[in-house]
């Protein structure tokens, strides 16, 4: 090769791809990109736990979607003593109540049961593994 040669010259190596190999400018590098009319799975999500199922209640045939479905077997577990099932449950009711209640004035409990808040809220976020008898104090 020529010592002129403008490939010769510029500089290559890490982070310093040489020129002929990078992006052109106003071409993109992806040029059939995502296809239109994909959705993200957020959306199937969304649509699929918004699907009609027909549940039979208490001899009763009802339509609800997925979602409501889901929240009922697992509130039913929860209600017979499964202890996942109310793991699960407690937090996300938890969750809904603080968007549709007000907002609890804390200074209003006294003392006494903000100790106990406290310790309900901190044995729900740590798993059970026979440690926490209720014996702490």
């Amino acid at each position: 090769m020529p010592d002129n040669d403008d490939h010769s010259r510029e500089e290559v190596g890490y982070g310093k791809p040489p020129r002929h190999t990078q992006f052109r400018k106003g071409v993109s590098g992806n040029p059939r990109g995502r296809p239109k009319g994909t959705r993200s799975w957020a959306t199937i999500l969304k649509r699929t736990l918004q699907e009609k199922v027909v549940i039979n209640e208490n001899g009763v045939r009802k339509t609800v979607t997925k979602l409501e479905a889901m929240f009922k077997q697992l509130g039913n577990r929860a209600a017979s003593g499964d202890l996942l099932a109310t793991r699960h449950l407690t937090p996300l009711y938890i969750a809904a109540e603080a968007e549709t209640a007000p907002e609890l004035d804390r200074s209003s409990l006294s003392e006494t049961d903000q100790k106990v808040m406290a310790r309900f809220l901190q044995r729900l976020q740590k798993p059970d593994k026979g440690e926490d008898n209720g014996n702490n104090d």
